[in-house]
């Protein structure tokens, strides 16, 4: 069976980063955890290299989808004949990045190409519906296919799957580009439902500005994809 390393971009998350990656190095059939620091200006690299992570660094902020190409390409020089498949996960999730295993299940097994959690347990993030359901109605659009949670960065896929979404969407557009541009081209796409949270983000204005750049971004790639 095709092993599967875990892909953690990670920007200031010395205090979770540690149990993120001591719970993604623990799961059935990982044995290769890269942790992308993605320009953070904390410890957030010495920790994940203490906890047993390979460390790739950006010396300055770069976003999420580069710091998923950085961290697949980092995997692609362990990999030998036979290509591990990716799982990403965000830093924060901390212990519960333990319950990941049902993400890593289908696609080893061959039975999807990609896998997005959606989390049992949901917390209720202020102002984070409107950039949900933009996401969700604009896959329905594209695709006819309506996921329920769409800015999920919980995947698991084959190393083929993700070279075909290449180049990956900017920033936060992320993940509604992966899911459609998969689905069109015709790559088994399933949700798995797990027990994992991550850290709630709040209402407080640092977050509303969080929120505006995720619906900027979505928004961009559902335009190019429209």
């Amino acid at each position: 069976m095709t092993g599967t390393a875990v892909i953690i971009p990670a920007k200031d998350e010395a205090d979770r980063i540690g149990a993120t990656v001591a719970a993604a190095t623990a799961l059935p059939g990982v044995d290769l955890v890269v942790v992308v620091d993605d320009g953070s200006t904390d410890q957030t690299g010495r920790v994940a290299k203490a906890a047993g992570a390979r460390v790739v660094r950006h010396s300055r902020n770069r976003g999420k989808a580069a710091a998923m190409e950085s961290g697949a390409e980092a995997v692609r020089l362990f990999d030998d004949e036979s290509p591990r498949n990716l799982l990403f996960l965000d830093a924060d999730l901390g212990e519960t990045a333990r319950a990941a295993a049902p993400l890593i299940e289908p696609v080893a097994a061959g039975e999807a190409d990609m896998t997005i959690a959606v989390f049992a347990t949901r917390v209720k993030l202020g102002g984070h519906g409107f950039v949900v359901r933009l996401a969700r109605e604009g896959i329905e659009r594209a695709t006819g296919w309506t996921p329920a949670q769409p800015l999920n960065g919980q995947r698991c896929l084959t190393r083929a799957a993700f070279e075909a979404a290449r180049p990956l969407a900017h920033g936060f557009g992320v993940e509604t580009a992966l899911t459609i541009d998969l689905l069109r081209k015709g790559f088994r796409v399933r949700e798995v439902e797990v027990e994992m949270a991550h850290r709630a983000t709040g209402t407080d204005w640092r977050a509303q500005i969080h929120r505006a750049r995720q619906f900027r971004d979505v928004a961009r790639a559902l335009l190019v994809r429209r």
